[in-house]
C-alpha cells in the first residue's frame, strides 16, 4: 500500500454515532474514547465502510448501494453484537461508515474483502484502535 494512502487512513477520525446524540471519534494507534466502552465490553469491533472500493471515488448511488449490502451482510453474521452509524472523516472526504460489535477479525476480513476495501480500523474491548490492511498482496494484517 502506498505511504501517502496509508498516512492518510492513519489521520482520519473515525466517527461513532452515540445513542444519546454526538459523536465519539477514534483515532488509529490511540485508546478507544471512553464513551464507547460500555457499549463495547469485552467484544471485538471494527469500523468499516463499502464507499470507493479500492480507494477509487465512486458514484453516490454506487457507494450507497455498495452500503446497504454492507450492512445487510453484518446483520447476516451470527456474532454481531451491535451495529452503530459512522463517518469516517479526512481532510476533504466523508464516508458513512458502519460500527460493528462482535465480529472475529476473520470475518470482518472477509467483508473487507468481499466489498473491496483496502484497510478497516478495530479493536479488542477498550484497546487501541488499529489500522488493519486487508490486501491479499504483502504486508497483510496489522498496519506498521
Amino acid at each position: 500500500m502506498d505511504s501517502t494512502l496509508l498516512d492518510t487512513y492513519r489521520r482520519t477520525e473515525y466517527r461513532v454515532r452515540l445513542a444519546r446524540g454526538g459523536w465519539a471519534c477514534i483515532q488509529v494507534d490511540a485508546p478507544l474514547p471512553t464513551p464507547l466502552h460500555a457499549l463495547i465490553g469485552p467484544h471485538d469491533w471494527a469500523f468499516i465502510t463499502a464507499w470507493n472500493p479500492l480507494s477509487r471515488q465512486q458514484s453516490r448511488r454506487q457507494n450507497h448501494a455498495a452500503q446497504h449490502a454492507l450492512l445487510q451482510a453484518v446483520r447476516a453474521l451470527p456474532s454481531t453484537v451491535a451495529i452503530r452509524p459512522a463517518i469516517g472523516v479526512g481532510a476533504q472526504w466523508r464516508e458513512p461508515s458502519l460500527f460493528v460489535i462482535g465480529p472475529a477479525l476473520a470475518e470482518v476480513d472477509a467483508l473487507a474483502r468481499q466489498f473491496q476495501q483496502a484497510a478497516y480500523v478495530h479493536g479488542l474491548a477498550d484497546g487501541h484502535a488499529r489500522l488493519r490492511l486487508s490486501s491479499d498482496q504483502p504486508p497483510r494484517g496489522q498496519a506498521g
